[in-house]
């Protein structure tokens, strides 16, 4: 009786890692994931496709020079996996593959940090929701922050949620109890901007009947928030400057001051210090508006929040509508985890109502985002241009630093390209290749 065929070594490779060491990730030579154990595939809920480079997939915490001692020390590390859409805090340990004196790749043995678990401590912070440390860090500071008196000034892209963060400090804060104003310095001319902080007696111009307050009075023992600060003309900073140092106000055509307690909390998407040294901000209002710093990243520095952040507005789209949505596609996820998106939060909560509009079923796919993901990428070098533009000295050195001096590791948190890092720190003086 002819003997069976035994299963080939391949087939055996996986089962006998997945009973003698549980969750394994198989590495190439090339750092290209190879394959996972069945182990690590239920713990985690997810797979990886086969070639996905390891870099998108495992994230160290000491970034990218920590990667480098994993995969050629083995040492131990503290990391970020991210499998199926979701990041999770695991610890790692590499086991080298070797035929002879030729590496064939490594074993990457995983387990799940409870202490760490990104997956598991994803944080609703007064409407700002995040599973990545980074910015819960913030939301840390925000707290500290928040029972004191300091001036704070708010950093962030358009989307990023600066006046949620305002609410915030309002709230945890002694004056959560008074008034909370809010004022977008940007969106009104020089002439109505005074009157609307400082407040107008009657006749003081064509078309004031009755005296007006205005924010600060109207914000009296509470906070008031002045979006875009940076945007206010420079002799409305110098009314703005007595204001601080006196803590009065003098209504536009009024003589004589009026006593106001009022914490300032200031936002802007510009660097401030750039401001002033190009003459359109005064240092000593800079200072006095920036005791304390809130720098608020951008969703593509939080790159394992996008899709738990888009399925979200889905099941809330779902609330007050018929359909379903229980997963995307693998080319919708691509899509999306590989957009700039320039409007952030806000521009991901747009989107996935157009997906949810569009679409049909329980699967969201590319044909259902809007037609800027499947416009050809001839408009990608206007996109970098912008970009590039908006990166200033301050972000790009702050990039850096979190990155351990690593510029690949930089560009990926700025969400550029290496050769566009390359041009902006020889634009700033700081070129040279590392």
């Amino acid at each position: 009786m002819p003997h069976s065929r035994p299963p080939s070594t391949s087939r055996l490779v996986l089962p006998a890692l997945d009973a003698l060491a549980g969750p394994v990730l198989l590495v190439d030579s090339e750092r290209l994931v190879a394959a996972l154990t069945p182990a690590l595939e239920a713990q985690f809920g997810g797979t990886v496709r086969a070639g996905t480079p390891l870099s998108e997939v495992l994230a160290p915490h000491g970034g990218a020079a920590q990667l480098e001692a994993l995969l050629t020390e083995g040492r131990e590390t503290a990391a970020r996996l991210r499998v199926g859409g979701r990041v999770h805090g695991v610890r790692v340990r590499a086991v080298a593959l070797a035929e002879g004196a030729r590496t064939l790749g490594q074993a990457l043995l995983v387990t799940l940090d409870p202490a760490r678990d990104a997956a598991r401590s994803a944080e609703l912070f007064h409407g700002l929701w995040t599973q990545e440390p980074e910015l819960q860090r913030i939301f840390r500071i925000v707290e500290k922050v928040a029972r004191t008196e300091s001036s704070v000034l708010v950093r962030g892209e358009s989307g990023t949620g600066k006046e949620l963060i305002a609410h915030a400090l309002h709230a945890l804060s002694s004056r959560s109890k008074g008034p909370f104003r809010a004022i977008n310095c940007a969106a009104l001319p020089p002439t109505l901007l005074e009157s609307e902080l400082f407040g107008h007696v009657r006749g003081a111009f064509t078309g004031a009947v009755r005296d007006s307050p205005g924010h600060f009075r109207l914000a009296n023992r509470g906070s008031l928030f002045l979006d875009e600060v940076a945007e206010m003309p420079l002799d409305l900073q110098a009314k703005m400057l007595r204001v601080l140092e006196t803590r009065t106000v003098i209504p536009v055509g009024g003589r004589e001051p009026v006593p106001v307690d009022v914490r300032i909390i200031a936002a802007t998407h510009r660097a401030l210090r750039r401001e002033v040294e190009a003459g359109r901000f005064r240092a000593d209002l800079m200072y006095r508006l920036r005791v304390v710093p809130v720098f608020l990243p951008s969703l593509r520095e939080r790159p394992g929040d996008i899709l738990p952040l888009a399925m979200r507005f889905l099941d809330e789209l779902h609330q007050r509508g018929p359909r379903r949505v229980e997963r995307f596609s693998p080319g919708a996820r691509r899509l999306l985890e590989g957009h700039a998106w320039p409007g952030n939060v806000r521009e991901l909560r747009n989107v996935m109502e157009y997906a949810y509009v569009i679409g049909e079923g329980p699967v969201v796919r590319e044909s259902d985002l809007p037609p800027e993901f499947s416009e050809p990428r001839a408009g990608a070098p206007v996109q970098t241009v912008s970009t590039e533009a908006s990166l200033d000295p301050e972000r790009v050195r702050e990039a850096l630093a979190r990155a351990g001096g690593n510029r690949s590791e930089a560009a990926r948190l700025l969400g550029i390209s290496r050769v566009t890092l390359w041009r902006r720190l020889r634009d700033l003086g700081e070129g040279g290749a590392r």
